[in-house]
């Protein structure tokens, strides 16, 4: 069903597309992104600081071609199948996860935004 997607026309061939998602207030999309182009592959790892931003950002970049996105340990499964669904099943989504015995030291980790 996919098909082309997730392909760029580069000057050597073909070129996959993949995004990372990372979500948090204190980030700044505008500023904090960053793409790596290689042989093979265009990797892009994108901000959103709310559901709201990714929701729109996984639009954006399935329009744009990207063929995989992966989101951060913010986002929940849940999250994960309405980015799966919003974009009609088109776009492969993965997300992170950890072990639950270690949710005390994630917890302790994230309980500061890191806006310093």
């Amino acid at each position: 069903a996919g098909g082309d997607r997730g392909l760029l026309q580069g000057e050597d061939g073909m070129k996959k597309k993949y995004a990372f998602l990372l979500m948090g207030s204190h980030y700044d999309p505008e500023r904090h992104c960053a793409v790596f182009e290689t042989g093979g592959q265009t990797t892009c790892i994108c901000t959103v600081r709310s559901l709201d931003e990714a929701r729109d950002k996984a639009l954006a970049l399935a329009a744009d071609g990207v063929g995989a996105i992966e989101l951060c340990g913010a986002f929940s499964e849940e999250n994960a199948q309405a980015l799966i669904e919003l974009t009609r099943n088109q776009v492969a989504v993965g997300f992170c996860i950890h072990k639950r015995e270690q949710d005390g030291l994630f917890s302790a980790f994230f309980s500061d935004s890191g806006d310093r």
